[in-house]
């Protein structure tokens, strides 16, 4: 008897959503399986040209497939790098990096709607627990003597026991459900195999018994004769012509190759002859990975030399910026037991990377042409998009032209480029304003005051733009700067308080800094408002908060200059009042008004609250 386990909980749930929920693409699992086999072989075909210890291997790299109709099974079986027990439970019965956990936290309790997520998320070998009712995995790595069996029903536990196999490498035999039987067919495996599989970069052999008559006459009879046929051209469609290869090639392909159910939004295919010889094909994903935002995501890109794989966790083959990029590196100038070391200090990559980044942001700049099309991709990559700014001074023109934003006269999906021609000629900058929710920032009551001027001022509440924004300084000659800070303000050549209304609302002044003393930085008077109150800051304290805010960390009180509208009703009656406790109420509740809009929150909502009432019952 083998040693029982359980299952992760985050697994048991995946399998459980998996065996009942009904697939609309059951026959996925071997698409999964199939790359999962191309997976092994790269792997030890790596190990083989770079490792003195596995040179000597009788190395042929393929999968084959089989199944039994009788029996109702299929069988993939690869020659490839295998797995011990420690990798057994490591692999199959843990998470580890397989984005299982963001996969479950996408669900919605829809068991149809949320098994549709399956491929986008790459839970891969789990899926064999859609067809199939019990799974046994045979596996044993190269150089080592042991190999072992796990099996499972899928059903909370899998055993792990050690097992007789010949040769190195993993067998993945299913058991198939009543459901799934009809893949048990030599039809059914060619068509899936010619669907997703036919670019895998290795043969793939099917096994399969054929009838055949023998003799003549009464003599005559049928037999079962066996064969092994390949089933995939097995050609790396990165090298190949792009006039060889339809529409319907470069999807698939992606498919297999980044285990995702949708068809990626773009490709970019390319060959690059001279100097240095390279391939390369770059997919853009219609939609975001799982691990877009995480510190430990997963390189979406192989690089491969000469057709050898080399790795698929170097996440310096492109800008962090692009991580979202899926794709195949494959180099012709590099040694083929070329080191990780060496992959982080060679010139050519450093060639290969700079020219494929500029090859990506042009096609990205083609999307862009298409507003529908580049809503969708911007919506799930914006905002990775904006962190080369930040990063990638190379290139920085080119991200700057592909920025869109919201605006204060109602733009949703608006470029620099547009904001530009369109601005008045008394305009003497690009004005933005950030802040945490687009909507707070839509009625900022200091847009009123570019409104009057007739300039239009970008909207920006994306977090990452507090950290890259401030940097960007000027567009096409232009300055870009924050239309809540004083310096900028003087820009707008405003309408200025006289001496004498100075002198006619100096008490009243006087009487909000000595009840806010603590609050505000300064008292100020305008004339350009229609709001009562506006808070005016720093251009340096709003990008501070806004990167503090970013890292998790407290954001200090940094105090604003509160601005009274001396043409406002409320502040005209003010200035009549001569109650100390009454203005000091009034000065507190404008300022928390002020700050409300400003951040969607009130700093003690316990005094606002009896400040507001202590203000309505004077009323009465």
């Amino acid at each position: 008897m083998g040693q029982k386990h359980t299952f992760q909980t985050e697994i048991t749930q995946l399998l459980d959503l998996m065996i009942h929920s009904l697939y609309s693409n059951p026959e996925i699992f071997l698409r999964e399986l199939v790359s999962n086999a191309s997976d092994a072989l790269d792997k030890l075909n790596y190990l083989v040209i770079s490792n003195d210890a596995y040179k000597q291997l009788d190395f042929t790299p393929q999968i084959h497939l089989s199944f039994d109709s009788t029996q109702k099974t299929i069988t993939i079986a690869d020659n490839g790098i295998g797995m011990n027990e420690e990798e057994l439970i490591a692999n199959l019965g843990t998470i580890a990096q397989s984005g299982t956990k963001s996969f479950l936290a996408q669900l919605s309790g829809d068991q149809k709607k949320d098994s549709a997520l399956i491929g986008q998320f790459g839970v891969g070998f789990y899926s064999s627990f859609m067809a199939a009712h019990k799974v046994v995995v045979q596996s044993k790595k190269p150089l080592e003597t042991q190999a072992y069996a796990w099996m499972s029903d899928g059903k909370g536990e899998y055993e792990i026991s050690p097992c007789v196999k010949e040769s190195f490498g993993t067998t993945i035999t299913l058991y198939l459900k009543e459901e799934a039987q009809r893949f048990a067919n030599r039809w059914e495996i060619e068509n899936i195999i010619k669907k997703y599989s036919e670019h895998i970069p290795f043969p793939i052999f099917l096994t399969y018994t054929e009838s055949k008559s023998e003799g003549e006459g009464e003599e005559k009879k049928e037999v079962q004769e066996e064969k092994c046929t390949q089933i995939n051209s097995a050609r790396a469609i990165w090298r190949m012509n792009k006039a060889e290869l339809k529409k319907e090639d470069y999807e698939e392909f992606y498919k297999s190759f980044a285990h995702d159910n949708s068809a990626p939004l773009t490709w970019i295919h390319n060959k690059a002859e001279g100097t240095l010889e390279y391939s390369t094909l770059f997919y853009i994903p219609s939609n975001a990975p799982f691990d877009l935002f995480r510190v430990d995501y997963q390189s979406g890109l192989k690089l491969y030399v000469k057709r050898v794989f080399i790795t698929d966790n170097d996440k310096e083959l492109l800008p962090q910026y692009l991580r979202f990029v899926r794709g195949i590196i494959d180099s012709e100038d590099l040694p083929l037991n070329v080191s990780r070391e060496i992959l982080q200090q060679t010139k050519i990559l450093a060639t290969i990377k700079s020219a494929s980044t500029k090859k990506i942001l042009s096609e990205i700049a083609t999307l862009s042409q298409d507003t529908q099309t580049y809503k969708k991709f911007y919506a799930q990559f914006g905002k990775v998009l904006k962190e080369g700014l930040h990063s990638d001074f190379e290139n920085k023109e080119k991200l700057l032209e592909l920025l869109r934003f919201e605006s204060s006269k109602g733009a949703d999906f608006l470029s620099l480029k547009e904001y530009k021609a369109n601005m008045p000629a008394t305009q003497k900058s690009i004005y933005y304003m950030m802040g945490e929710n687009l909507d707070l920032l839509k009625g900022a009551p200091l847009l009123e005051k570019y409104a009057q001027k007739g300039f239009e001022v970008l909207l920006m509440g994306d977090e990452v733009d507090a950290f890259v924004i401030p940097g960007v300084q000027e567009y096409d000659k232009t300055p870009l700067k924050d239309a809540s800070a004083l310096e900028t303000l003087k820009e707008l050549d405003l309408q200025e308080v006289s001496e004498t209304e100075k002198q006619e609302f100096s008490a009243l002044i006087e009487a909000f800094k000595e009840a806010l003393k603590d609050e505000i930085k300064d008292v100020a008077l305008s004339k350009d408002l229609s709001s009562v109150v506006a808070l005016v800051g720093d251009a340096q304290d709003v990008m501070m908060a806004n990167l503090m805010r970013q890292m998790g960390q407290e954001v200090p009180n940094k105090p604003k200059t509160l601005e009274l509208n001396i043409n406002h009703a409320i502040v005209q009656k003010l200035k009549s009042i001569e109650d100390k406790a009454v203005l000091s109420d009034v000065a507190h509740l404008l300022f928390e008004s002020a700050h409300l809009l400003e951040k969607g929150a009130l700093k003690n909502a316990k005094d606002f609250n009896q400040r507001l009432h202590n203000t309505i019952l004077r009323a009465f």
